[in-house]
């Protein structure tokens, strides 16, 4: 299969990109301007609290859009990352997304609540994942650092030629990233399209796992509810709880990965091992010589 952006599923062409070794970079989730702005409230920020309260597409639960949050909403308008807000594009319960015009572009915007109701499994995550040694046992804590965690995972998937939602900025509980999707709504998810050329997207699959892989780090929930096909593209998503080779429990994770994504592509009718698939993602780049 080629790897040039005009095949169908197109790859990242590796020349292009930066692929980045196994070190891994600390992650800061001391406290931020919003946090200070929260504290220090200004006319300015009230009214802003005030428009977006009364937005019918923000009218949710309180645990959503809490002081602090809309704190961390109000210094990314304030930075130019976000002009406008528009309706939710997903709802879960650990994140809600929400479509929005950023400087130039659309954005989405994924704000994580601080009172996550999987609290416990974001941890599971994060213990033994060394950019986070230290962290605390506070749920604000947790939340914020999976939030960096996110960024940091897109940005790393991104360097190493996978193709992802491009990360743009955090602040607090609040992520910003590029928009998938067109004018219709969102990016159909893998399951929720018909694939016409299955073993082409099956391969697309296996390079962008070994290409995770090659940078350090495992998704850790893939599968066709986390990739999302979009202008001839597959698209990964949701990678906040990925992990880098070092997590105690990278192994266990990456076997799960190659199951779901074998057993889904088994049942569009090809004939798919996740032995044979975990082998070829944890395998060197194979010699292009032959030799």
């Amino acid at each position: 299969m080629g790897q040039g952006t005009d095949t169908e599923f197109g790859l990242v062409d590796l020349e292009e990109v930066e692929t980045p070794g196994d070190e891994w970079e600390e992650i800061d989730v001391s406290e931020t301007e919003a946090d200070r702005i929260a504290r220090k409230r200004d006319r300015e920020f009230e009214q802003f609290e005030e428009r977006i309260k009364d937005a019918d597409q923000f009218k949710v639960e309180q645990s959503v859009f809490d002081d602090a949050t809309l704190a961390a909403l109000y210094k990314l308008v304030q930075d130019g990352y976000v002009e406008a807000f528009g309706g939710p594009l997903s709802t879960g319960k650990e994140a809600n997304v929400y479509h929005a015009l950023g400087d130039d572009r659309d954005v989405a915007v994924k704000i994580y609540r601080i009172n996550a109701s999987n609290f416990r499994q974001m941890r599971d995550y994060l213990e033994g994942d060394p950019r986070f040694e230290g962290l605390g046992g506070k749920k604000k804590d947790v939340v914020l650092a999976w939030t960096k965690k996110e960024l940091a995972n897109l940005e790393r998937a991104k360097a190493a030629g996978v193709r992802v939602p491009e990360p743009i900025a955090t602040e607090r509980n609040v992520l910003v990233m590029e928009y998938i999707g067109d004018d219709d709504g969102r990016a159909k998810r893998l399951g929720e399209v018909h694939i016409e050329n299955p073993e082409t997207a099956y391969e697309v699959m296996r390079e962008y796992m070994r290409r995770l892989y090659s940078a350090g780090i495992i998704h850790g929930d893939l599968s066709e509810y986390n990739v999302v096909f979009d202008e001839g593209q597959l698209v990964i998503i949701d990678v906040g709880q990925a992990v880098t080779v070092h997590h105690p429990n990278s192994q266990k994770f990456l076997e799960r990965d190659c199951y779901n994504v074998a057993s889904f592509f088994a049942r569009q009718g090809l004939e798919t091992d996740e032995d044979e698939l975990l082998e070829f993602v944890t395998s060197p780049e194979p010699d292009p010589s032959g030799e």
